[in-house]
């Protein structure tokens, strides 16, 4: 299945600029992984250590937050579309 993984402006440096990446996958983590084998400077960015997805990046399916629905083991369809958004911490000074 062919899926798009939307890429946020600060992440895109690593996908060579590009704003959209698609992958074959059939579920969300299988996407993660294609994404980041075919851009491995990206995956520092999006897995830590123990290769767990960092907690300040969120991933949606459509409109719905994977943590609320099967995490990476959601099961994806033909046309599916990611969205990264890593959380930016910050404020008025």
């Amino acid at each position: 299945m062919t899926v798009s993984i939307r890429i946020p402006t600060p992440l895109r440096p690593y996908t060579d600029g590009e704003p959209s990446v698609a992958v074959e996958a059939t579920t969300v983590g299988g996407a993660l992984n294609f994404l980041t084998t075919a851009h491995p400077d990206l995956s520092k960015h999006l897995r830590n250590e123990h290769g767990k997805l960092r907690s300040f990046v969120n991933v949606y399916l459509g409109d719905e937050d994977i943590r609320f629905l099967n995490a990476e083991d959601t099961p994806l369809t033909d046309g599916a579309e990611l969205t990264i958004v890593p959380s930016i911490a910050g404020g008025v000074a």
